[in-house]
């Protein structure tokens, strides 16, 4: 039976991770915090450690550090665990040496498949003893989950920047790269009939895009602009075939996120065709709300332009619901500068 060490401060996450484990035939060891977490490790020698990053007395990240420092545990596979998922978050643990990362709330499939993989990895390594190993073969294998998937496109892209207003690519382009946001935001959009600009997608840091008509050399139905100055890591289609062709799980993976995209763009197009002046122009300001950083006053920056044309309204008629927001309390406005001050009342706007 295999040995797993979970280190995680939530007694009730603890506690469930652990029966969840354990009803998986796996022997489980737990620890409160960082600094038991590295003495159990010693004490216990698991074939699995799975940690908590944000943690008392020691984090996840000075766990694995003591961890390496130990000649005894320097070699056992390291699991994070954490709600943090910022991509600069999920770096800095890949290079300090995890093997995987697992954003909470997670899929039991999702752990036990990165446990297996790291176990399986293990394993092939100790019957290849005394020969070479194939770095990149590994590092294409164990790519199960987009956050993978993500570091991969870092570890193997290349990197681009836009200063605010230029375009990455242009509808009618053909284009053999996806990308992933590292700095800055991103916007897809469309012109209609009558030459209107219509955003499809905002995409924030740690996101991807680009995803249409790079399989079948087709050229790009949208076109994408830096709204903000930003820094992008871009994945060549002959790479992603590859990662795609030798990790079929990470398939269905992205299957469900280009699923989740549509999804969000149909709920727009119903909302642009049936909704309200005033229920649009709140749904798109807190739809620009979830994706920019909001400045110290918790303002976020953004055109009035770009609010109409994901609404899909003329900028006019969106000026005039901003206005009767900020007399209802349920926004305030300083020129490009909004800030939410009641996001529940918002989200009920009729």
């Amino acid at each position: 039976m295999k040995k797993v060490l979970l280190i995680e401060d939530d007694t009730i996450l603890r506690e469930n991770t652990a029966e969840l484990l354990a009803l998986s035939d796996y022997e489980v060891r737990t620890a409160a915090d960082g600094e038991k977490g590295v003495q159990a490790a010693i004490d216990y020698l698991p074939d699995v450690i799975i940690c908590d990053i944000m943690m008392p007395k020691l984090d996840g990240y000075g766990v694995l550090e003591e961890l390496t420092k130990n000649h005894l545990t320097n070699g056992i596979p390291f699991i994070f665990l954490s709600a943090k998922t910022e991509h600069k978050d999920i770096r800095k643990g890949m290079e300090l040496g995890a093997d995987d990362y697992l954003t909470k709330p997670f899929l039991e499939s999702e752990l036990i498949g990165a446990i297996e993989s790291r176990l399986a990895k293990m394993s092939i390594l100790k019957n290849m003893a005394g020969q070479p190993e194939n770095e990149e073969q590994f590092s294409e294998a164990k790519i199960t989950t987009i956050d993978q998937f993500k570091n991969y496109i870092d570890d193997n892209g290349d990197v681009f920047s836009f200063r605010t207003g230029e375009t990455i690519y242009r509808d009618g382009m053909y284009s053999s790269t996806i990308y992933l946001i590292l700095e800055g935001i991103v916007k897809t959009h469309v012109l209609d009939e009558m030459g209107k600009e219509l955003i499809t997608g905002i995409y924030k840091p740690d996101d991807l895009f680009g995803f249409s008509s790079i399989t079948r050399n087709m050229p790009r139905k949208e076109s994408a602009t830096a709204m903000e100055n930003v820094k992008l890591i871009g994945l060549s289609e002959e790479k992603l075939k590859k990662v795609i062709e030798e990790n079929h799980s990470l398939t269905m993976e992205l299957l469900q996120l280009l699923s989740e995209g549509l999804s969000e763009t149909k709920e727009q197009l119903l909302q642009m065709a049936y909704g309200s002046v005033r229920r649009k122009t709140a749904l798109t300001l807190l739809k620009f709300a979830e994706k920019l950083e909001k400045d110290p006053k918790g303002n976020i920056h953004i055109l009035r332009s770009d609010l109409a044309s994901v609404a899909g309204m003329a900028t006019e008629t969106l000026i005039r619901a901003l206005s009767s927001f900020k007399k209802e309390g349920l926004i305030d406005i300083d020129n490009r500068n909004i800030k939410i001050l009641d996001p529940v009342k918002l989200s009920r706007v009729h």
